[in-house]
């Protein structure tokens, strides 16, 4: 004979003020793992959501990232020449020389420095990044001090407005464009014209250069070609496998740190569960005998009592989710270790996160009610009746 399962859940209602406190404990720890993980998640999204699969971006070997690059001038124009370079409609090429650097600026509202990355680009950059879209104001004039913020740089740094002057590279600069660029990394950037950039920083290389595939299948082709070339010194990546790149020790670090966080608080709320269960088997003790007298056997109360203890984990999981949830809203910057720049994105909370998040209060729920649960499948139904 099986216990049904409302009785698990009427015990539950009957003790509502200790399933609220338990089952808040594991809401919580649940609230910490899916926060870090969709922090995680949110950073390689944007990161990875940043490039194009049919783009490609050719940097110096062995750099980790444009910011640490250089390719010189006639290595880009090996590249320019290449026959996996795609044509837009005008016959022009696909192709985009840029140079990436670091500058600091204060933060709106507390003047913190932190570091922008900006972004010398060409005439074909933006058809390169049609994720790109400028939303006020206009272009930049061609060897003009004219640049474009993205709307993160806009919002959060001083001087990022349109209208508004930034100083960098021993000359003032003028904001007359802001573009958004989705949940995207080139958010975080400002950008304005590669050679007056490059004059002004004095740098005599470009950062990377960045062209589309005449047609995806061709890129193994040219990447082979490219870097067994001596003279060049160059590797090529798609610009989808750059930008995860630039995210992955990043996210790594963060899901390291969330995974101990959450072991930590999870013992806390194992111990709570297990306390609570163990309270539940003290104050049923009849009951129990009871049940056991009127024909339901130990695996019966087994069952019972650990399904007491999931539904503890389920009620703890659904909640910290919930909550988790609208972390959504809220864009959060953090620094990126490849670049060294201000990164801004937002928390991503994907059904793999919501699997785990659940996974892991079930197993909460499972550990702090096997040993209580199993206590009361061995209770003795004399000495159980006789406390009654």
């Amino acid at each position: 004979m099986g216990t049904p399962f409302s009785y698990s859940i009427r015990n539950l209602w009957t003790r509502r003020l200790t399933t609220i406190l338990t089952a808040s404990g594991m809401a919580l720890v649940v609230f910490v793992f899916a926060s870090v993980l969709m922090l995680a998640e949110g950073l390689q999204k944007t990161l990875t959501d940043t490039g194009s699969y049919n783009n490609v971006v050719v940097i110096r070997k062995g750099s980790g990232s444009e910011v640490q690059s250089g390719v010189e001038r006639e290595q880009a124009s090996v590249i320019e020449t290449q026959i996996e370079v795609a044509l837009g409609t005008n016959g022009q090429r696909l192709l985009a020389k840029e140079v990436v650097v670091l500058i600091t600026l204060p933060k709106r509202g507390s003047d913190k420095p932190a570091n922008v990355v900006i972004r010398g680009t060409s005439e074909s950059s933006m058809m390169l990044r049609p994720q790109v879209k400028l939303v006020e104001g206009r272009m930049p004039r061609a060897g003009s001090s004219e640049i474009i913020a993205g709307q993160s740089i806009a919002k959060r740094f001083k001087g990022g407005g349109i209208g508004e002057n930034l100083r960098f590279g021993m000359r003032d600069w003028t904001v007359v464009g802001i573009f958004d660029a989705g949940n995207t990394g080139f958010s975080s950037e400002i950008w304005g014209d590669v050679d007056q950039l490059m004059q002004s920083f004095r740098r005599p290389v470009y950062s990377s250069v960045i062209f589309r595939l005449r047609n995806s299948s061709e890129f193994e082709q040219f990447k082979t070609r490219i870097e067994s070339d001596p003279r060049l010194t160059l590797e090529a990546k798609r610009e989808t496998k750059y930008y995860a790149d630039q995210s992955e020790m990043m996210a790594k670090f963060l899901r390291i740190l969330g995974i101990s966080l959450t072991i930590i608080f999870s013992l806390g709320a194992i111990i709570g569960a297990m306390i609570t269960m163990y309270a539940a088997v003290a104050n049923r003790t009849s009951e129990i005998g009871t049940l056991r007298a009127l024909g339901f056997q130990r695996r019966s109360i087994l069952k019972a009592f650990l399904m007491e203890s999931l539904l503890l984990g389920l009620i703890g999981g659904v909640t910290g989710l919930f909550f988790a949830s609208f972390l959504q809203l809220f864009t959060v910057s953090t620094l990126n270790f490849q670049t060294f720049s201000e990164l801004a994105f937002t928390f991503s909370l994907t059904f793999e996160i919501i699997y785990k998040a659940m996974s892991f209060s079930f197993i909460m729920g499972f550990v702090g009610g096997v040993l209580p649960a199993v206590r009361a499948s061995r209770m003795n139904i004399m000495e159980a009746l006789r406390e009654s």
